[in-house]
């Protein structure tokens, strides 16, 4: 099943994405390979890729860190939009998904820009912040138990005039029951209501794929 923006109809979804800049081959193969797969739908929608190449090209990034790697096509997405100088450092936790992520950088003749790292990512990011590296712009899209831990190592981790994105801050509407007491929906939950109240940095929430939060330290 192909992700959308939560929230939008077919029509209105199927006419956003039309006018949206056209998708890059790669991007669509990349996209189509990922719908036989189990768990699809942890991969950003279309209309992310776009907000995602926006991003970085309005920051001007040239490091990128990315939480939660899948198959590739966000990391893909923001290493088309940016210059040639580049360097990505992904994490993720599955040798199996990232290896559809590698073919697909080396089509793009990307590779050799891409920083893969195996293995936790509160580790990896730990690690990041001993080596002493600063990201331009940082997204994350993992596992959501940790996304406090995340966004924690993010603020140490991101450069002044940095971004930050966290995706899936709306759990397909289930943060607003609270009702809903799964781990993975109340520590979103929990984000939200923090990042709101958080003074270290401008913040927004933005109903973009699964909703979006964008942060940038102060």
């Amino acid at each position: 099943m192909t992700r959308a923006t939560y929230g939008l109809d077919d029509t209105v979804r199927d006419y956003v994405v039309a006018n949206q800049p056209p998708e890059h081959p790669l991007l669509a193969q990349l996209r189509e390979i990922t719908a036989t797969m189990t768990r699809s739908r942890m991969q950003i929608s279309p209309e992310q890729g776009h907000f995602l190449a926006f991003l970085v090209r309005l920051v001007e990034a040239r490091r990128v860190l990315e939480i939660g790697t899948y198959t590739g096509y966000s990391s893909l997405c923001m290493a088309l939009a940016m210059p040639s100088d580049f360097r990505i450092v992904a994490c993720d936790v599955s040798e199996e998904w990232t290896d559809v992520a590698r073919q697909f950088w080396k089509k793009a003749g990307l590779a050799d820009r891409i920083d893969l790292r195996i293995g936790s990512a509160v580790d990896s990011m730990e690690a990041l912040v001993k080596e002493g590296q600063r990201f331009d712009f940082i997204f994350i899209d993992a596992n959501k138990e940790d996304y406090d831990a995340y966004y924690e190592a993010a603020l140490r981790l991101i450069k002044p005039n940095g971004l930050i994105a966290l995706d899936n801050m709306l759990r397909e509407g289930r943060v607003a029951d609270p009702s809903v007491t799964q781990l993975s929906v109340s520590a979103v939950r929990d984000l939200n209501a923090k990042i709101a109240k958080d003074e270290r940095a401008d913040r927004v929430l933005i109903t973009v794929g699964d909703g979006m939060v964008l942060v940038r330290p102060r």
